[in-house]
């Protein structure tokens, strides 16, 4: 059975310097109207560096739409990072809407619901 091996620093490097360029390059050099206030919340590289996961949450617009619009530019955006990044690979990017935020309003919610029926019971 193979081991799996954790993300080297290096990986680490990379998806945090794809993460900077790629927010630089959205907000001035994007022009497609579909994409809004955008942020980037994560990166994650492939060990081979062929493929980017790039997690993003919108304040403004339908998640759906930027989403759609944001792997649309992929091309685009991942020829702004061969100008930008020096390494060899450049990798092929794809778009995700992270809902980390919605669930955590959820259950911030959840529990605040829960502590004012408690503090009725008592």
């Amino acid at each position: 059975m193979a081991a799996r091996k954790s993300p080297s620093n290096r990986s680490f490097k990379v998806a945090d310097q794809i993460q900077r360029d790629l927010t630089e390059l959205i907000a001035r050099e994007l022009k497609d109207p579909r994409v809004g206030m955008v942020t980037l919340q994560g990166v994650e590289v492939t060990p081979d560096y062929a493929h980017a996961k790039v997690y993003f949450s919108v304040l403004v617009g339908d998640p759906q739409e930027t989403e759609e619009a944001l792997n649309q530019a992929a091309g685009f955006l991942r020829n702004g990072l061969f100008k930008r990044l020096h390494i060899h690979t450049v990798p092929t990017l794809h778009f995700h809407f992270d809902r980390t935020t919605e669930r955590a309003a959820d259950l911030n919610a959840l529990i605040a619901k829960a502590v004012a029926s408690r503090s009725k019971d008592d």
